[in-house]
């Protein structure tokens, strides 16, 4: 198993950016599948971005495509989304995920493991 922490979430305003990390303490972090999700009051968790086991391909939700980036190091065990040009409606509290040996998936259900959350809040 692993386990991950989020960090890097803020208030920022319109317009700036934020860089967010998820370290790994488990082992074979090259063999997860990593994704972001995030979270807003009242809302459900949704995905946000995804970087493959295979290839290390990425995938991003349309409403956060060209502004997200998510990318991993893998000598250490860290994601990272680089958010750039954020809205206010970006606002939410941030996770990330791994699932083993994964493709990259926008279900929730789909990772075995996932961070404490980040907060992130964009203010107008």
């Amino acid at each position: 198993q692993v386990q991950l922490v989020e960090s890097g979430g803020g208030l920022v305003q319109a317009g700036g950016s934020l860089r967010l990390s998820c370290i790994a303490s488990g082992r074979r972090f090259s063999r997860y599948a990593m994704g972001w999700f995030r979270q807003a009051p009242g809302k459900e968790r949704e995905f946000v971005a995804a970087v493959y086991w295979i290839g290390g391909g990425t995938y991003y939700s349309d409403s956060v495509k060209g502004r997200f980036t998510i990318s991993r190091d893998n000598a250490k065990n860290t994601v990272y989304l680089q958010m750039n040009s954020l809205k206010p409606e970006d606002t939410a509290v941030y996770y990330c995920a791994a699932d083993w040996e994964g493709a990259g998936s926008s279900r929730s259900s789909d990772y075995e493991y996932w961070g404490q959350g980040t907060q992130v809040t964009v203010s107008s």
